[in-house]
């Protein structure tokens, strides 16, 4: 047992398996994962769990080289999101079919509760050296 961290046991040994490049989804409930895609679906009911600490405990146990999110993300909360949890990595904005094209790329999608449209960031891996 961990005393802190992220205690997700399948979510852990997902992180801990990445490579220098792999991606790694956190996603709202709405984006489509693509076929062969492994889904890690923590949502339970609608805003639960919120993007936010999903993103912040993924982060915490994942060295990023930088993030992506789609140009159409535009709620003030959601860019607040963004800007506090994603500080210090360089961040790349695509359009919002970009994003899905790359969600096909990962290795896996995380799946909150978050209900703000466009609320997906792709976690490129990197290496802590």
């Amino acid at each position: 047992m961990r005393a802190e961290g992220l205690w997700h046991p399948r979510l852990l040994h997902l992180i801990t398996g990445l490579g220098h490049g792999d991606l790694l989804v956190v996603a709202d409930p709405g984006l489509p994962v693509p076929a062969g895609v492994e889904c890690v679906d923590l949502v339970w009911r609608r805003g639960d769990p919120p993007l936010g600490p999903v993103l912040a405990a993924v982060l915490g146990e994942l060295v990023a080289e930088r993030a992506t999110v789609a140009e159409e993300a535009a709620a003030p909360a959601l860019l607040a999101v963004f800007g506090r949890e994603l500080a210090g990595l360089p961040v790349d904005r695509v359009p919002h079919a970009r994003l899905k094209e790359l969600a096909g790329d990962s290795r896996a999608v995380v799946r909150t509760g978050e209900s703000t449209p466009y609320a997906n960031v792709v976690l490129h891996a990197g290496v802590p050296f």
